[in-house]
């Protein structure tokens, strides 16, 4: 009975004992785990609100002019590159094109066949005209043979006639038939020399049917295809061709040039330029100011100015932009120590303070440079100080752009400005 008693008594639940101890290498863990998550959150926040920087958009400047013992630059101007000698070539006859033998960046010399008409047409004019020319030429043969037995008819007759063996009307009739077979021959003569003008003239339309090349060149457009319909004259409807290609003689580059009003006093003829093409900054081509031409345009009060290149290269193509630099005389070492100048955009430079400013960037930074202005040249400005060549500067900086802020470059073709960020 006690047994019992002591037996159950022992399954009951004592709720007043002390908790069992617990082990505190799960508590680290824990404290582990929330740390990682405190920092990955700080880490997340961080990549989030962090200052990417402004975007903006660069220009690269220009060095013009030139210092040391080379010329300096009086006048800065833009134009294009242009070809003196450029010709469509087209047929000097209407017909349907056989062959073209050109391709665009093909070399010809002159003279060279650059397409052939179908000469169907033109070949049997000839042929007609070849054989016009043999029916005259064979009516020569016959009047002459006729003219030959007259002529010795009327000297026969004329010793008969001196000895009163026959009657003066005889001899007269005679002598009338040997004057009209020299008639005869004549006109035959004179008909057979008409047919061999037409018969030139034939082959002359059959040459036509060939198209050379004028001028030694390069081509740079190809016109017209086998099988269409060209001609000299346009006939409309857009169905006929009026070319078989464009040839230009590479050797005639040179680069016009339209030179404000106020300045054309600082051009002569004969000058000494600096060319510089848009697609190779660095590349400079010495020539020379190849006239002025007499007429202004009042439009936009301009000259335009022809200006020679010394080189002749194979990079300079027609239609590049080009900048030219016309030069001063050289000067000595001791009189030219002006440091050149460089060209800006005119919408890097902003107002700051009352100051003329840009912002060059430098690694991820705007730097601000503080600028000395000189002339103003189309879309550009000439800096006197304050910016060197080939220095990116910021396109349009914002009121929010200031000096030491971060930027980053603009994806290539966005049309956002600085500001907007």
């Amino acid at each position: 009975m006690n047994s019992s008693a002591d037996l159950l008594k022992s399954l009951k639940i004592d709720r007043s004992a002390p908790p069992p101890p617990t082990s505190r290498k799960g508590l680290w863990i824990g404290l582990a785990v929330a740390g990682a998550v405190v920092v990955l959150g700080a880490a997340g926040w961080f990549a989030l609100t962090r200052d990417k920087g402004i975007e903006v958009r660069t220009a690269d400047t220009v060095a013009i002019g030139a210092g040391g013992t080379a010329s300096a630059s009086v006048l800065d101007a833009t134009g294009y590159v242009v070809a003196r000698r450029m010709a469509t070539v087209s047929a000097k006859i209407t017909g349907k094109v056989r062959e073209v033998l050109i391709e665009e960046g093909q070399r010809v010399e002159a003279g060279d066949v650059m397409a052939r008409l179908d000469p169907v047409d033109a070949d049997a004019q000839r042929d007609l005209s070849a054989s016009q020319l043999a029916a005259a030429q064979s009516q020569i043969a016959g009047s002459q043979a006729q003219l030959k037995e007259a002529e010795a008819n009327a000297v026969r007759l004329g010793a008969l006639v001196g000895q009163k063996l026959i009657s003066r009307a005889q001899f007269e009739q005679a002598v009338a038939q040997r004057d009209a077979l020299r008639a005869q021959v004549a006109t035959a003569q004179r008909n057979t020399q008409v047919a061999r003008n037409s018969l030139a003239i034939a082959s002359n339309g059959v040459d036509n049917t060939v198209v050379r090349a004028p001028f030694a060149g390069i081509i740079i457009a190809k016109s017209a295809q086998p099988g269409e319909i060209v001609s000299p004259l346009s006939a409309g409807g857009g169905f006929t061709r009026t070319g078989i290609g464009t040839i230009v003689d590479m050797d005639s580059l040179e680069v016009e040039v339209e030179v404000g009003e106020a300045f054309i006093g600082r051009v002569k003829p004969g000058m000494p330029t600096e060319t510089v093409l848009n697609a190779y900054q660095d590349w400079k081509i010495p020539g020379k100011v190849i006239a002025i031409i007499p007429a202004a345009d009042r439009g936009k009060a301009t000259v335009k100015v022809r200006v020679g290149l010394d080189a002749k290269d194979p990079r300079i193509v027609p239609d590049m932009g080009a900048r030219v630099g016309f030069l001063e005389a050289a000067k000595p070492a001791a009189q030219s120590n002006a440091k050149p100048g460089v060209l800006a955009p005119a919408d890097a430079i902003v107002q700051r303070d009352g100051k003329d400013v840009a912002f060059v960037v430098q690694g991820d930074k705007a730097v601000q440079r503080t600028l000395t202005l000189g002339r103003t040249l189309g879309d550009d400005r000439e800096v006197l100080s304050g910016l060197d060549g080939g220095e990116a500067v910021v396109l349009a900086p914002g009121d929010t752009l200031a000096d030491g802020a971060r930027v980053r470059l603009a994806p290539a073709g966005s049309d956002s400005e600085a500001n907007n960020e």
